[in-house]
């Protein structure tokens, strides 16, 4: 059986015993990356949020096996914060994704809405002419979720039958929008339980043909957005995309039962990882603001250009490190010059040696520099 074939869905049962402590982590943590961000200067802040956004862009679409172009993210993403881009995204896909995550933030504080739903399916699905954007699903076929080949397929979930799908949304909507800021249950006022919850339901209801994971995980952000009381400067998909098989088995398991205190402390324990990788992004930029504040009248053109691409990964450093091979293709400068502004940099302590020697000598930014 799936949870909703049982009589008393959608009345989910679960203990909250155990994760009290990290709960209530979560909240400090979200305190003290709130008001890091805050404390930089305007221009920082813009950077840090553009970051989240583009990753969680990307993220969320590559669980779906979607892999966008990460200049056309970021150029999507600029766009809807209102700033000036070079060039705008040619993907409309990218377009429409970048639209919804931008709206996600910007309504968190509204009752979510079935038209807003439908809003959201309607931006992920624009170019998709096989699917039905911004309506529910409709079709008498079974909706599966499955993997394998045609010939011999793996069922992991079957959602309600199209017909439930109204009524099963309208529950939902009603649910997620319920005001129990007057509870004394604790549990009922815990954004990262209510998210956890919202995303099961969701995605055991699955509404749509397609795009129920990309819009479970913006119903997600919305409930711990509002639960504290601001725009998450998080990206779930981030971390969800690096558990990725954890995320289908648990799923899978919380589906088939209505006792869901498993699937409770896996999706809390992402949310808390992902809050940790926030403070660590935000504890880079502080650093790299310190490296330019020593470096920024060191650095020649071609210098700036190669260190501003090796931390535009983020605290992941450029893959590899930096390189005169690299150096050259970035800047299209000669070997000489290359070997040259490299040799420089290291003596200025701005890079540091990583690996190698002779021609395969590579660097890595040095951020620690006193």
């Amino acid at each position: 059986m799936y949870n909703w074939q049982y009589k008393n869905w959608p009345n989910f049962k679960f203990d909250l015993t155990r994760l009290e402590e990290q709960l209530i982590d979560i909240k400090s943590s979200v305190s003290l990356v709130t008001g890091a961000v805050s404390s930089l200067p305007e221009q920082l802040q813009s950077d840090t949020l553009i970051q989240i956004m583009v990753a969680e862009a990307l993220k969320t679409s590559e669980i779906e096996g979607e892999h966008y172009s990460r200049i056309d993210v970021v150029s999507s993403i600029k766009k809807n914060l209102g700033l000036i881009v070079e060039k705008s995204p040619a993907n409309k896909n990218v377009i429409g994704l970048g639209e919804m995550l931008m709206d996600v933030r910007k309504s968190y504080k509204e009752p979510l809405t079935e038209e807003k739903l439908l809003e959201w399916h309607k931006q992920l699905m624009q170019t998709n002419k096989k699917i039905n954007a911004g309506i529910y699903r409709k079709s008498d076929e079974p909706m599966l979720i499955i993997s394998g080949s045609a010939s011999d397929p793996t069922i992991h979930f079957e959602a309600p039958p199209s017909f439930r799908v109204p009524d099963e949304m309208t529950n939902f909507i009603n649910w997620f929008n319920q005001d129990n800021s007057n509870e004394k249950d604790w549990k009922l006022n815990c954004p990262p339980v209510k998210a956890a919850i919202a995303h099961l339901y969701f995605e055991s209801i699955h509404p749509f043909e397609d795009g129920n994971g990309r819009i479970g995980r913006a119903i997600a952000e919305k409930a711990l957005s509002q639960g504290f009381g601001g725009p998450m400067l998080i990206s779930l998909s981030k971390t969800i995309e690096k558990h990725r098989k954890e995320y289908y088995a648990n799923l899978k398991e919380a589906q088939r039962k209505l006792e869901i205190t498993k699937w409770i402390a896996w999706f809390v324990n992402i949310i808390h990882i992902s809050h940790k990788e926030t403070e660590r992004l935000v504890k880079f930029i502080i650093i790299k603001m310190r490296f330019y504040d020593i470096y920024k009248n060191q650095l020649n053109d071609r210098q700036a250009k190669v260190i501003a691409r090796m931390l535009e990964e983020g605290p992941d450093d450029f893959e590899g490190g930096i390189n005169a091979k690299k150096y050259i293709s970035i800047t299209g400068c000669s070997k000489a010059t290359a070997t040259r502004d490299l040799q420089d940099l290291r003596k200025r302590g701005a890079i540091c040696q990583i690996g190698g020697s002779g021609r395969s000598t590579s660097y890595s930014v040095n951020l620690y520099t006193p």
